[in-house]
């Protein structure tokens, strides 16, 4: 049997997962009141998008107390992974190259962001080398 990919949150519940990820497990008022320190969010809105995301895998409950604590069910680097291959696939037509070259030509990078560049880039060049 072949494992499901995990689902693909919505921007909503992504923002929510960074909270879990950051704080770990958390009530519905920890991220309601973290949440709203950006932007305007009703609490009811934060547990439906919790409860949804309940649904969909995305999120464990811990039912023991009588405040439910959540946690993430899916890894942060795995989502990340998921979603910057979405985003690629439909911004850049699949093309790494081309994501790489907006990014960097749109930003002043700094020396030591080139230097770590050219070390990654060294790196993953090692990994495809089959004479290695």
């Amino acid at each position: 049997m072949s494992k499901s990919p995990p689902p693909k949150p919505t921007e909503s519940e992504l923002e929510i997962l960074q909270v879990l990820w950051q704080h770990g497990p958390s009530t519905v008022r920890f991220v309601n009141d973290y949440l709203s320190e950006k932007r305007e969010i009703g609490y009811t809105t934060t547990l439906k998008l919790l409860q949804l995301m309940l649904d969909k895998g995305l999120v464990h409950r811990d039912d023991e107390s009588k405040t439910h604590v959540y946690r993430p069910a899916v890894r942060q680097e795995e989502t990340q992974g998921l979603l910057l291959d979405r985003f690629v696939d439909a911004t850049f037509g699949g093309s790494a190259l081309k994501l790489v070259m907006q990014a960097l030509g749109n930003r002043n990078t700094s020396r030591e962001e080139l230097d770590q560049i050219r070390t990654l880039l060294d790196e993953i060049e090692n990994q495809n080398d089959p004479a290695q």
